[in-house]
C-alpha cells in the first residue's frame, strides 16, 4: 500500500520544511559554489573603510577649499535630495510601495518653518519641531487611507494627494499663493549664523549623514527584516508574527519625516518658499534619483541625487546651446536615461561604484562568525513552555472552506494532542494546504471551529495566531531571496524580540539583537546549514531552501509546527535526517502537524494519520490502519480492487 501511495502521488509542487533539530543534519548543497560569502544584495553593504574615510574627508574639506560657490551650493542641494531619496530607499526600494508623493512634504516642512520663523518670529529650530508634527499627522492620515491600497492604485493615490497637497498649499492666502513666503531667516547654531552656503553646508551634510545612518541601521535590525518583507513576502511575514500594515505605516512616515527635514533646510538655505519646488514633477525626479543611485542601496541615495543635479544642471547650460532654442530639454534627456538605466542597470549606478572602490580600496578580510554562540557568551532567548503532553492541542470542528462555487474543505473535524505527530495526507487537490492556511489565519473559514491550546482562533489573523505558539512553512517556499540565510531565519524570531524601530535607528537593540542571530544560528547548526549562513537564499537549491524555513519556523519557539511537504526536494539520507530530527522534538515536547507525499518518511514518522479526499475526511487511524484501508487506496488508485 505504501508503495502505492509513493508512485501515485504527483510530484508535489515546491514547499518549505522547517526543523529544530536537537542533532545536526548532513550539510545541505547550494547552487552556489561559495559558502560563506557574504550576501551581495545586503542593503548595508558598504564600501571598504579606506574608501569612506577618503569621501568623508573631502566631503569635510570641500567647504574649506578654494572652490567656486557653485559646487557649495551644488553640494548642499546634493545632500537635501538625498534625505528625501533615503526615504524612497525605505518606502520604495525596501518596502515597494511606489510614491510620488514625498515633494510634497519636502514642501510641508518648508512651508511650516518659513511661516513660524518669518511671520512669527519664532526660532528656526522650533520650526523644524513644528515642521515635523504636521508632516507627521498629514502622512498619518494619508497613509491610513492610501497604505491599504495595493498594486497601482497606490501609486494613483499618491499622485493625487501630492497635487492635493501643492494646489491647497498654492491656494492659501496665508501661506502667500502662488508667491508663496519671503524674508525667511537663517538658520542659527548657538549664535552663529549659518545665512551662507559654506557655513549651512555642514548642517546639512550632518543631516543626511545621521539619516543615512539611522536607515542603515535600521535595515539591520529586527524591525529592518519586518520591513524588508514587505516588498513580496507579507504572506509569510504575517505568518511570523509581523503586522505588515503597521510596518507599512512606519515606513511611510520615516519617509514624510526625513523628506520634512529636507523641507526645512531647503527654506533656509533659499530664504523664501513658494509652491513650484514641492509638486508632482519634483516627486517623479526624486523618484528618478533613487533609481539612478540603486534604488535598494543606502548609500547609491547619495549617488542618485549627486549624478541627477549634476547632469540636469549642466543639460540645462548645454541642450539650449547645441538646439539653439531655450526649454526644458534636460527632461527629454533625463527620461531617456531613465528607461535605459531600467533595462541596462536595473539596481542603478551604486553597485558599480561600489566595485571600483572595492578594487582601489580593498576591504580587509571579515572575521568569521563564531560556530557556537554559547562560547560566545550571548545567553539564549527565554523558551516558551510546551504544554502537557497528551492534552488536545489543536481542535478541529466541522472546518469548511468555500471558494465561489467550489468547496475546498468540507466538515473536516480532527484533533491534535501535545507532543505528537499527525500526518495529513490524501491526493492532489484534497484540500490538505487549504486546511492548513485555515488552522494558521492565512485563510478564514467559511463555517467550523478551531482551538488552538483551548483558545478559539476563528477570524484571527495569522500574525496573532503565530502568539499562541503556532509556526508554519508553506507548500511553495515563502522567503526574502535578496536577503541572507541567517537573515532569514532570524525573521523567524520576529515574536521573540521587542525592540521597534526608534531603538534600532539609534542603535540600542545590539544585545537583543545578538540573542536573535544566536537564536538564528543554533537552528542553521541543527540543520548542518550554519557553512551557509551569509549565503544570499536565492541561490540556495530547493531542498535548502525547505530546510531554512524549517529553521525560521522553529527560530519562533513554537508549541505547533505545520509542515507542509518538508520532504520535497530533499535527497534520501537528507530525508532520514529530517525524520530524526522531527522524532527527537517530539520527544521534546513539540507537537507536529504534517502534509506529505512521501508515504515512506509519513508513514515511518506519524503517530497518527487523517486522510482527506476532495475537500472531505475520508478517515483516521495509526500509519498501520491507513495502509490496510481500502478507501484509501480507492482514493489514491479510483478503485477498490
Amino acid at each position: 500500500m505504501r508503495d502505492v501511495m509513493t508512485r501515485s502521488a504527483e510530484t508535489p509542487d515546491p514547499a518549505t520544511t522547517s526543523t529544530h533539530p536537537a542533532t545536526p543534519m548532513t550539510p545541505v548543497s547550494s547552487k552556489s559554489s561559495k559558502s560563506s560569502m557574504p550576501s551581495s544584495s545586503r542593503l548595508t553593504t558598504q564600501a571598504g573603510p579606506i574608501a569612506a574615510g577618503v569621501a568623508l574627508l573631502v566631503l569635510a574639506l570641500l567647504p574649506l577649499l578654494p572652490v567656486p560657490e557653485f559646487w557649495i551650493t551644488q553640494a548642499n542641494y546634493i545632500g537635501m535630495f538625498s534625505l528625501v531619496v533615503l526615504g524612497l530607499l525605505v518606502l520604495t526600494g525596501v518596502a515597494g510601495l511606489t510614491s510620488f508623493g514625498q515633494a510634497a512634504f519636502v514642501g510641508l516642512g518648508a512651508y511650516t518653518t518659513a511661516l513660524l520663523s518669518s511671520r512669527y518670529g519664532l526660532s528656526p529650530w522650533l520650526g523644524l519641531v513644528a515642521g515635523l508634527m504636521v508632516t507627521l499627522v498629514v502622512a498619518l492620515v494619508l497613509g491610513w487611507i492610501t497604505l491599504r491600497m495595493s498594486g497601482h492604485y497606490l501609486p494613483l493615490a499618491t499622485i493625487a494627494w501630492a497635487l492635493s497637497l501643492n494646489y491647497t498649499i498654492a491656494n492659501l492666502d496665508v501661506l502667500g499663493k502662488y508667491d508663496g513666503i519671503l524674508g525667511v531667516p537663517a538658520i542659527e547654531f548657538f549664535g552663529i549664523s549659518l545665512a551662507d552656503g559654506r557655513s549651512i553646508y555642514y548642517l546639512i551634510w550632518l543631516c543626511a549623514l545621521l539619516g543615512a545612518l539611522a536607515v542603515r541601521h535600521l535595515l539591520d535590525s529586527r524591525p529592518g527584516r519586518a520591513i524588508r518583507a514587505l516588498g513580496g513576502a507579507t504572506v509569510m511575514a504575517e505568518a511570523m508574527g509581523v503586522s505588515t500594515f503597521r510596518y507599512k505605516v512606519i515606513v511611510f512616515l520615516l519617509a514624510a519625516l526625513l523628506a520634512s527635514v529636507s523641507g526645512w533646510l531647503f527654506a533656509h538655505v533659499q530664504r523664501t518658499v513658494n509652491p513650484s519646488p514641492f509638486g508632482l514633477r519634483m516627486g517623479i525626479e526624486y523618484l528618478f534619483m533613487a533609481v539612478v543611485g540603486g534604488v535598494s542601496q543606502v548609500w547609491g541615495a547619495f549617488v542618485g541625487a549627486g549624478v541627477f543635479k549634476v547632469i540636469e544642471d549642466q543639460l540645462k547650460e548645454l541642450l539650449p546651446r547645441l538646439l539653439g532654442s531655450n526649454g526644458n530639454f534636460e527632461i527629454i534627456v533625463l527620461g531617456v536615461v531613465l528607461v535605459l538605466m531600467l533595462k541596462y542597470a536595473p539596481k542603478g549606478l551604486w553597485p558599480a561604484a561600489q566595485l571600483l572602490s572595492a578594487r582601489l580600496w580593498p576591504a580587509p578580510a571579515a572575521h568569521t562568525r563564531p560556530l557556537s554562540a554559547e562560547e560566545s557568551g550571548i545567553a539564549p532567548l527565554p523558551r516558551r513552555p510546551q504544554p502537557e503532553r497528551g492534552m488536545p492541542l489543536l481542535r478541529v470542528d466541522r472546518l469548511r472552506k468555500q471558494f465561489g462555487g467550489l468547496v475546498a474543505v468540507n466538515d473536516v473535524s480532527f484533533t491534535l494532542h501535545a507532543g505528537e505527530i499527525m500526518g495529513l495526507i490524501g491526493p492532489n487537490g484534497a484540500g490538505k494546504s487549504t486546511t492548513f492556511n485555515l488552522i494558521s489565519g492565512v485563510l478564514s473559514a467559511s463555517s467550523g471551529h478551531i482551538e488552538l491550546a483551548g483558545t478559539p482562533v476563528n477570524g484571527w489573523p495569522s500574525r496573532r495566531i503565530a502568539r499562541l505558539g503556532l509556526s508554519r512553512t508553506f507548500q511553495h517556499v515563502k522567503m526574502i531571496p535578496d536577503m541572507t540565510v541567517l537573515e532569514n531565519v532570524a525573521l523567524g524570531g520576529y515574536l521573540r524580540g521587542r525592540s521597534g524601530t526608534l531603538r534600532a535607528m539609534l542603535r540600542l537593540d545590539r544585545a537583543e539583537e545578538r540573542q536573535l542571530m544566536a537564536e538564528a544560528e543554533r537552528q542553521l547548526r541543527r540543520i548542518g546549514m550554519l557553512h551557509l549562513a551569509d549565503e544570499r537564499a536565492g541561490n540556495l537549491a530547493l531542498g535548502p531552501q525547505r530546510l531554512m524555513e524549517i529553521a525560521r519556523a522553529l527560530c519562533s519557539d513554537p508549541t505547533l509546527l505545520l509542515l507542509d511537504e518538508p520532504a520535497a526536494g530533499l535527497r534520501l539520507k537528507e530525508k532520514q535526517a529530517l525524520a530524526e530530527v522531527l522524532r527527537q522534538l517530539r520527544q521534546e515536547g513539540l507537537s507536529i502537524l504534517l502534509v506529505e507525499h512521501d508515504m515512506d518518511f509519513v508513514m515511518g514518522l506519524t503517530d497518527r494519520i487523517v486522510v482527506m479526499e476532495f475537500g472531505t475526511h475520508l478517515m483516521e487511524g495509526t500509519p498501520e490502519e491507513v495502509q490496510a484501508s481500502p478507501a484509501v487506496r480507492a482514493a489514491y488508485l479510483g478503485t477498490e480492487h
